[in-house]
C-alpha cells in the first residue's frame, strides 16, 4: 500500500494491511504514533524508560495485531498496551509507578496532599457564579510572540512534572497528543466525569503555576522587552560589572 493511499485509508483497510503484514502500513502507524507514545510514556515512567516501553509496546502490537477485534479504534488499543507496557516495564525496575491510575483524592491535588490545585480565593464563593474565576486570569503569552517562547516552554514542560500522576496523563493525552475525550477514558480506563476533573485541576494548575513565573519576571521582559528595559540601566563595556539588580534576572 503505496504512502499516499495510506495517508487517506480508512481505519479498517489500514487494519486490514496491518493484519495481512503490510510493512508500509505497519511503517506508517510507527511513524505517525511514536511521538505521541514517548510523551505519554515519559509522563508515566520518566524519560530514562520511555523509549524502552514504547519499543516493547510495538512488539506487543506485532505479536497480537492478528487478535485485534475493532471493539476500540486501532490507536486507543495501541496506546491502552503502551500503559499497560508502562506497568509492566515499572514493575520489573522495581520502581514505584506514580498513582496515575490508582483511587486517592490526594492525588488529584496539587501538592499530593488533597488539597486544591489553585488557591479557592481565586474564584467566587456564592451568588449564581459560585465556583467561577473570581478575575478572570490574564491569557497566556503567545508562545511564537516575542523572545520568551523557549523559556515558557521550559516552564511549562516543569510545571507538567509536577503535577499529580493523574493529571498529569490526562493533560498529555489530550493537550499535548490531542486525543479525544473517549479515547483517554478508555486508554485510562476512567470515567468521563473523572476525565473532566482531572483535565480541569490539571490545566488550572498549569496556568497558576505559569502566571506565578510570569509575575515573578520584569515587566519588560515579560511582554517581550529587554533585560536592559527591565532593569533600567544601560549594559555596555562601561558597567558590565556592576549596576545591574541580580534580582532582575
Amino acid at each position: 500500500m503505496s504512502r499516499q493511499a495510506l495517508d487517506t485509508a480508512s481505519e479498517e483497510s489500514l487494519v486490514e494491511h496491518i493484519k495481512a503484514g503490510d510493512p508500509e502500513a505497519f511503517e506508517w502507524i510507527v511513524n505517525h504514533w511514536s511521538g505521541s507514545m514517548l510523551s505519554v510514556a515519559r509522563s508515566i515512567v520518566g524519560t530514562d524508560l520511555a523509549s524502552d516501553v514504547v519499543q516493547d509496546t510495538w512488539l506487543s502490537v506485532i505479536r497480537s495485531v492478528r487478535r485485534f477485534e475493532g471493539r476500540a479504534s486501532l490507536r486507543t488499543w495501541t496506546f491502552r498496551i503502551l500503559v499497560n507496557a508502562c506497568h509492566k516495564r515499572a514493575k520489573v525496575q522495581r520502581a514505584e509507578l506514580p498513582a496515575a491510575f490508582g483511587d486517592g483524592a490526594a492525588a488529584d491535588s496539587a501538592d499530593g496532599t488533597g488539597g486544591p490545585s489553585v488557591d479557592p480565593g481565586r474564584f467566587l464563593s456564592s451568588g449564581q457564579w459560585a465556583g467561577h474565576w473570581a478575575v478572570f486570569p490574564e491569557p497566556w503569552p503567545n508562545p511564537v510572540d516575542g523572545a520568551l517562547a523557549v523559556e515558557l516552554r521550559e516552564q511549562l514542560a516543569a510545571a507538567l512534572a509536577t503535577l499529580p500522576s493523574r493529571q498529569r496523563a490526562v493533560v498529555v493525552l489530550r493537550d499535548v497528543n490531542g486525543l479525544t475525550s473517549d479515547e483517554v477514558c478508555a486508554i485510562l480506563e476512567i470515567t468521563a466525569e473523572n476525565q473532566r476533573v482531572l483535565l480541569h485541576r490539571g490545566r488550572a494548575t498549569l496556568r497558576a503555576r505559569l502566571e506565578e513565573y510570569l509575575d515573578r519576571r520584569p515587566v519588560a521582559v515579560a511582554h517581550g522587552g529587554s533585560a536592559e528595559e527591565a532593569s533600567g540601566e544601560r549594559i555596555g563595556p562601561e558597567g558590565a560589572g556592576g549596576g545591574v539588580d541580580d534580582g532582575a534576572s
